[in-house]
């Protein structure tokens, strides 16, 4: 009998904080800038076309001679270029299979300001001790990063571990750099773990069907009873944060229509990011280290509800004719979703229990959070509150935690065989590849 092992490719990405002087911020700036432009100009230029003119051959010649004619776009090194043009293209082909809607304009302030290095090779990645890393980044040089994770470079890279590319990404705390990995790993054997159903709650971020109970420690709401909003923050930011609001609030009116933001307003808005960014780092390394260790580490076969959560974190305002009930109330509960972030928590899930040889699977929400998981009825009044569930059927009577019935229910349904099929998890409404949208002529 063999005992090789099986291997496989592995991608996968790493962030890291780049640390960089005032210079350099500059230059990646106007690369950055010069790198959305070039998506503006590709965009109508494409657009403007004739349907059986356009062609990626053309579009590259188009990008060419723009970087030659105008001074400010050569800042962008030429494979970035190059890495625009491929991006945007695969754009269209998204939305001509029904994933995406069509590419559009990249405003100045609502876009993530990035910029693609497509080539690994370039990047010249060395470590410098046991801190900091070296990378160098085209038309910037040697730059320092945090390191926090081995990466498969100088001596340690190989033809099946090795650094592919990377993509600079600045957000509200500085510029990052994003590697993109490529291993080859042996395949995991088959998770002997046991079975697990998850429900995802907003007192209860993840409830599991055996009890051990998933919980960051951060009460959803205040003792008022009001939704708190920046749990991820201490109190010393929290009061700093409000201080800050309430500064914006008062320089914004002083603006006049038509007006500029000053620059005092925007670095007040600047530091309310930062803060905003830092709770939001918070959040997702919880949910790293709960996904990986806590639950796909442990459990062979995950279930987890398919919830629509667009349709669910949806205003309850109305309309003038049929106005809506409880709008406040409705508000503070879509903001204590979108906070838990479920969609993302199942993403992680999905590939590291993969990692680890397990499976995630799907079944139907409706009615996961009314039915007792002892007898199996749907009794109404049952779920009085958002905390207790006790089972109205007299020939029943049992009592627990809501979230926790709801997690047997989930993995009951699956043991029933209610699991949906990947293309029916995914709910995506394809469109045929004949039909093409009105604005792809």
């Amino acid at each position: 009998m063999s005992t090789e092992r099986v291997q496989e490719k592995r991608q996968f990405g790493h962030r890291a904080r780049l640390t960089l002087t005032p210079a350099q911020i500059r230059l990646m700036d106007g690369q950055a800038h010069a790198a959305r432009t070039m998506w503006n100009c590709l965009h109508e230029w494409w657009s403007m076309l004739p349907r059986d003119k356009r062609s990626p051959a053309a579009a590259d010649v188009a990008i060419r001679q723009a970087r030659k004619e105008t001074d400010w776009l050569g800042v962008l090194p030429a494979q970035a270029a190059q890495a625009v043009l491929k991006t945007y293209l695969q754009a269209w082909r998204n939305c001509w299979d029904g994933r995406a809607d069509a590419p559009n304009f990249k405003a100045r302030v609502r876009t993530v300001m990035s910029v693609d290095i497509p080539q690994g090779r370039d990047l010249n990645i060395t470590r410098v001790h046991r801190r900091w890393g070296m990378v160098n980044i085209p038309r910037i040089g040697p730059v320092r990063f945090r390191w926090t994770k081995d990466l498969p470079a100088g001596k340690h890279a190989t033809t099946t571990s090795r650094v592919t590319g990377a993509r600079l990404v600045k957000d509200a705390l500085g510029w990052h750099i994003a590697f993109r990995v490529q291993t080859l790993e042996t395949k995991p054997g088959p998770h002997t773990g046991p079975h697990v159903g998850i429900d995802a709650g907003v007192n209860l971020p993840l409830a599991l069907s055996d009890g051990n109970h998933r919980d960051h420690g951060r009460p959803p709401r205040l003792p008022d009873g009001t939704a708190d909003r920046d749990k991820w923050l201490n109190p010393k930011e929290k009061t700093k944060l409000l201080d800050l609001e309430r500064r914006a609030a008062q320089r914004k009116q002083h603006r006049g229509p038509g007006e500029k933001t000053s620059r005092r307003l925007r670095h007040t808005y600047d530091q309310i990011k930062q803060l905003r960014a830092k709770a939001t780092r918070r959040a997702v390394d919880w949910q790293h280290k709960t996904t990986t260790s806590s639950i796909a580490a442990q459990y062979g076969t995950i279930v987890v509800e398919h919830l629509n959560i667009k349709n669910m974190v949806k205003s309850a305002k109305g309309t003038i004719d049929s106005p809506g009930k409880n709008v406040a109330r409705k508000s503070g509960l879509n903001r204590s979703i979108s906070q838990e972030a479920w969609g993302r928590t199942v993403t992680m899930l999905t590939y590291k229990t993969a990692r680890q040889g397990g499976a995630l699977h799907k079944v139907p929400a409706p009615g996961t959070s009314l039915r007792c998981s002892a007898c199996g009825l749907t009794t109404p009044g049952s779920r009085e509150d958002q905390a207790t569930f006790l089972c109205k059927n007299h020939d029943c009577g049992w009592s627990g935690n809501a979230d926790w019935n709801a997690a047997r229910n989930v993995l009951h349904l699956y043991r029933m065989g209610r699991a949906l099929t990947p293309a029916a998890g995914r709910a995506v409404v394809r469109r045929p590849r004949d039909v093409k949208p009105a604005t792809a002529r």
